[in-house]
Parts: structure tokens; C-alpha cells; sequence
């Protein structure tokens, strides 16, 4: 089997559609199967807090101890899947120019946000006030008739983290200033995202960087001669694509 180069950049994309996500704001909406999402960083300090569910059945939705075991890994990047709690695969990280995405220590709090950088509410100072990724994602999610309850664990984008031999973690500081990732969506998802320092930054200055979400058609994936980044990276993904196939009636690729 040949490899085949998935990238944003490819040519077979189209209609794109690009939006702000400055730091400190909150964003969801509905994202189809067969498109593409990509996130940019646009200045140093990073993290978007990432939580999906299958928007025609919102009682599935993401499953980290689950996307993390039948990969072997201890972080998601560039080949590894989303799984939901049914087996199935919600997105598929095509391209990840940071390398390590966070999937162990969930969004910031309120508590938190205070305790590291003080309060300024919204009446202190509108629009530029501290703000939370617990909270951001709820407010998003109540839009949907969502709530804490439906909440399970988060993937903190452009954040690394790394356990010592005692099991303590640590936040790795990187510039991330034009690193960009992309998210080929397999299922029609509802898509929740908060632009919030991690909860394990130990930055003393409330800063967290702007991000610019492009919203584009995916190219289809490739027959199953041709390696696919994501569904061919190892035998689970592969499983799970053909749970996929099953969930949407494409059984000649299940």
C-alpha cells in the first residue's frame, strides 16, 4: 500500500471559511462529517479546550480513557482519532504542527483562573475580563440543551503536559505562534471550544493567545488500498472506521 499526504493546504479543499477565536472567548457549533477544522495559533501561549459529541445523538460524545487506551498513548497528535463512547471514531487529528495535545487534565476552573492570575469580571472590564475554559465550554454547551453533567474530559489543544517517574505532571511551555491543527470530522459532531489558559500554566500574566478557526471541505478519504494517516495508524483505528461505516450504511467498507 502507497502512503498518501494529507494536508490543509491540498488543493481538492474548498469553500473555506475562517473566524477569529480571540483569547479569553468561546466558540461552538455543528460540524459535518467530511470537513475539515483547523485551528491557528496566532501568538505564543496557546491552549483550546476541545469537547465533541455526535450531533444526532448527543448522548455519545467523546471518550478519553478510550481514544487513549486503543491507541497506546498518553497524548493525541498527528495520526491518532477521537472515539466516542460507542466505538466509533468523531475526528481524526490529520495534521499537528505542535506534536502534543493534553487529553489528561481537563479545562481550567474558575478556582483556578482566580488562584493564578486574580478575578476581573465582566462588569471590571467587559469583554477583556478572566475567563475559564469549565466555564466557557458549559456556556457553549447550554446553547444545545447541554450541561456539566455532559461534560466528561477535554482535549487541551497546543498544551503538553508530562508525568514524572512519581506520576506528577508538568506543563511544558512552547511558543506557539503559527502552529496550526486539523481535525477531519467522520461524524456530524457538535463542536465546543474555549480559548483559556491550562489549568497547569504557570504563567503569571493572563495572556492566552488568539486562534483563527478555518472551517473547510475535507478531501474524501482514500479507497482501501491507499493508507490513510489516521484510520490505517494502527488495527483499533481501523475497527473504528468500520464502526463508522456500519453507523452510516456504507457496509461495502465495513
Amino acid at each position: 500500500m502507497s502512503s498518501v499526504s494529507i494536508t490543509t493546504s491540498d488543493s481538492s479543499y474548498s469553500d473555506r471559511f475562517t473566524m477569529p477565536l480571540p483569547g479569553g472567548h468561546h466558540w461552538c457549533g455543528r460540524i459535518n462529517k467530511n470537513t475539515v477544522l483547523t485551528l491557528k495559533s496566532l501568538a505564543a501561549n496557546a491552549n483550546a479546550s476541545l469537547y465533541v459529541v455526535d450531533a444526532d445523538e448527543k448522548l455519545e460524545r467523546f471518550n478519553m480513557p478510550d481514544s487513549l487506551k486503543a491507541q497506546h498513548t498518553l497524548y493525541l497528535s498527528e495520526g491518532h482519532v477521537l472515539y466516542s463512547d460507542m466505538g466509533r471514531v468523531l475526528v481524526s487529528i490529520i495534521s499537528d504542527d505542535h506534536g502534543w495535545n493534553d487529553a489528561i487534565c481537563g479545562p481550567s476552573t474558575a478556582a483556578m483562573i482566580s488562584s493564578q492570575y486574580g478575578k476581573k469580571t465582566f462588569q471590571d472590564a467587559r469583554n477583556e475580563r478572566y475567563q475559564n475554559g469549565l466555564d466557557g465550554l458549559l456556556t457553549e454547551m447550554s446553547k444545545f440543551a447541554l450541561d456539566e453533567r455532559d461534560l466528561t474530559a477535554t482535549v487541551n489543544l497546543f498544551s503538553k503536559v508530562t508525568p514524572d517517574l512519581q506520576g506528577q505532571l508538568s506543563y511544558i511551555a512552547a511558543d506557539n505562534t503559527n502552529q496550526s491543527i486539523a481535525l477531519r470530522f467522520e461524524m456530524n459532531c457538535l463542536v465546543f471550544i474555549c480559548n483559556a489558559p491550562h489549568p497547569l500554566d504557570p504563567s503569571d500574566i493572563y495572556d492566552p493567545a488568539d486562534i483563527e478557526l478555518t472551517i473547510q471541505q475535507a478531501a474524501p478519504i482514500v479507497p482501501k488500498a491507499e493508507l490513510d494517516i489516521c484510520r490505517d495508524s494502527c488495527s483499533q483505528n481501523q475497527r473504528g472506521f468500520e464502526n463508522n461505516a456500519r453507523y452510516f450504511g456504507d457496509y461495502a467498507n465495513a
